[in-house]
Formats: C-alpha cells, sequence, structure tokens
C-alpha cells in the first residue's frame, strides 16, 4: 500500500508540473502508443516466438489474448489521464470516464477467457472421445462462472452492494438444487465416472444387472450401452456411480477365455492333451502370446475334468471362440474314439411281495 501511494504521489506531482490541457492529451497518447507498440512489436515478436514451437496451442492463446492487452493498454492511458485532474474534477467525472472506462476492460477480459476457454475445451473434445459428451456441459458451466464473475466485477465498480445479490443466488441455488437433485446426482455421477476412467467409449462392459455390451455413449444425465443382441440399455450415471462395473477392455482389450473339457476316465490323457492343444494352436481368434495353456483341474464324477485356458483379441470374440474350440474338440475326440462323458445314474426296481410301495402312491384310488 505505501509503495502504492507513493507512486501515487509522484505521478500526481510530476503531472502537476503540466498544465492541466496539455496532461490529460499527453497521458492519452502515451497510452495509445504503447498500445500500438505492442501491437506492432512485441506482437511481431511474440508471432516469431510461437511459431518456431511444436505446438499450435500458444498460437491459440495468444490469438485470444492479443487484442484484449492491447485494449487494456490503451484504455489504460483514460484511467491516468484522470488522475491528472483535481480530486473535485476526477470525482465529477468519474461516473462518465472511469467507471465505464474500468467496465469496458473487466468485460473485453471476460470475453476473451470465454472464448480461450471454450477454444481448448473444445479441442480438448476433438482428442478425448469419453470427455466429447461432457466438454458442452464444461463450456457452458465456463460461460456461465465468467459471466456471473464479470457481472459482480462491474457491480463493483459501480459501487452496488452485491450481497443481497448472493444471499438471493444462495437461496436460489438450493431450491434448484431439491427440484432436480436426480438430474444434479447424475450430472456428477457422469463426472466421477469421467474423471475415475471407469470405462471410456468402446470398452466392453458388464453391469450389475447381468447385461454386457459395449459403452456407445457416455452422456452428460446416463450412459448407453450396447449389447451383442443390438439392444441399446440406458442407465442413470448416478445409478452407475454406485453399482459394481466389470471393465473387460481393460487395462488392456484382451480378454482370458477358459474352455472345461471332459473325457472319460481310462483315455489316454498324453493324447487327450495333445489334442486340446493342436486345437488351440489352430484356431486364429486364440492369441499365441500369453500361449494357450491346458490344465488337469480334478477328477469329477463322470470326467476327467480339463480346462483350456487362452487369450482373445477383444471380449466380443470370446463366444465365437468358444464355439469353433467346441466343435473341434467334438470332432476330434470322435475320430480318435475318446469319450466325452455324460452323467449316469443307476435305477433299481423292486418286485415282487417285499416290495414297499411309497404311501403317497398307495392312497391313490384308481
Amino acid at each position: 500500500m505505501t509503495a502504492g501511494s507513493d507512486l501515487a504521489t509522484a505521478y500526481g506531482e510530476l503531472l502537476g508540473t503540466v498544465p492541466l490541457w496539455l496532461a490529460v492529451p499527453l497521458v492519452i497518447a502515451a497510452a495509445l502508443l504503447a498500445a500500438k507498440l505492442i501491437d506492432v512489436v512485441a506482437v511481431r515478436l511474440v508471432k516469431r516466438f510461437v511459431l518456431e514451437t511444436t505446438t499450435d496451442l500458444d498460437e491459440v492463446v495468444f490469438g485470444h489474448l492479443h487484442l484484449p492487452v492491447v485494449a487494456t493498454v490503451a484504455l489504460a492511458g483514460i484511467l491516468l489521464a484522470e488522475w491528472a485532474l483535481t480530486p473535485e474534477l476526477r470525482a465529477t467525472i468519474d461516473p462518465y470516464v472511469g467507471k465505464p472506462t474500468l467496465s469496458v476492460i473487466v468485460l473485453v477480459w471476460v470475453v476473451a477467457a470465454n472464448r480461450l476457454g471454450n477454444d481448448l475445451l473444445d479441442r480438448a473434445g476433438d482428442t478425448d472421445s469419453a470427455y466429447a459428451s461432457f466438454a458442452p456441459v464444461f463450456s457452458n458451466l465456463l460461460t456461465f462462472a465468467l459471466v456471473v464473475g464479470g457481472l459482480f466485477g462491474v457491480l463493483t465498480i459501480w459501487d452496488v452492494d452485491v450481497t443481497p445479490l448472493l444471499a438471493s443466488a444462495g437461496i436460489a441455488g438450493v431450491a434448484v438444487g431439491f427440484a432436480a437433485k436426480d438430474t444434479v446426482a447424475n450430472f456428477f455421477g457422469g463426472l466421477a465416472l469421467y474423471f475415475d476412467e471407469t470405462y471410456r467409449v468402446g470398452d466392453y462392459i458388464e453391469l450389475d444387472s447381468g447385461d454386457r455390451g459395449t459403452v456407445v455413449e457416455v452422456g452428460i444425465r446416463s450412459t448407453t450401452v450396447l449389447t451383442r443382441d443390438e439392444v441399446l440399455v440406458t442407465v442413470p450415471n448416478s445409478v452407475l456411480n454406485n453399482a459394481r462395473i466389470v471393465n473387460h477392455s481393460a487395462p488392456k482389450r484382451r480378454k482370458r477365455i477358459r474352455i472345461p473339457v471332459g473325457v472319460g476316465y481310462g483315455s489316454d490323457l498324453d493324447e487327450v492333451e495333445d489334442i486340446i492343444e493342436a486345437v488351440a494352436a489352430g484356431e486364429d481368434l486364440l492369441l499365441d502370446s500369453p500361449k494357450p495353456r491346458i490344465r488337469l483341474l480334478g477328477f469329477g464324477d463322470s470326467a476327467v475334468e480339463y480346462e483350456l485356458r487362452g487369450w482373445v483379441q477383444t471380449p466380443t470374440r470370446e463366444t465365437k471362440a468358444r464355439h469353433r474350440i467346441n466343435r473341434a474338440l467334438y470332432t476330434r475326440f470322435g475320430e480318435t474314439g475318446i469319450e466325452i462323458p455324460y452323467p449316469q445314474r443307476d435305477v433299481q426296481l423292486r418286485t415282487g411281495p417285499d416290495a414297499r410301495v411309497p404311501a403317497a402312491i398307495a392312497d391313490v384310488d384308481d
């Protein structure tokens, strides 16, 4: 505060040595000259610098901030010229000169910041498909925040008490929150899903309900999943945010499948394993790396239980791979005489005078 007061005093003393009719135009002319120098000299230097960089982000920032900087320097001359006047004259013309000038500066920067922010948000949406659905929301929130901030800034410049407005805005916000609580919950649920990177457009997910499919849209209110039956399932984001979601496409898109294989007791296990290995090696849908593996899990009631474990490129290929491998195993086992057992049960029929008839049957009339 002391340094600012000393600078203002020195500035006033300097202008006091110059006649008033000359001081005002000199200050305004100096500001316009400074703005022109910035527009010509500084802009050329900055342009030369940004053209040498590999990204165009700095060019975008420069393009949006160029005009506000020049306009601010030019308008600052009017504010400085006002300081050359006597306090009485300054207080008289301030509502017609100083405050309108400050208001214009605030509005210029609000417009420039809004354009720059929306441009950067659009660019981020072009590079991130999942974010693209939320880009319009972030853009609207940014515009709303800048407009409200600029409005309060202008009101403050004009000595308007904004406290009642803040209280009214708080009450209105609470009312809107209660009226649209479901919409607000879905909106913030969608933001949580996006920032947590639970899933993205194109991921294959499984919901609590058992529905499985590819994410085709992550919207502001809900997420849309396309199932394998080509049915669109739309789920509110607030529900998904509190549900268990299995993302079969993360962290990698490949998926491991397990195919149970049962053979009869007495089969040549070496031959069985050779056949399973040959079928797995000949299946194009199974990845060569990681290599398919065969494991003997145990001895069941009716079969020796094997399991073929392999990887497919995407989760959507799982059912097709199972189909082709099971058909190939059935054919090869049939050609080599290896039995594919099925559960068997022994049924005993008792006859003669000692046979007992259940009471529930004996009581039935003919």
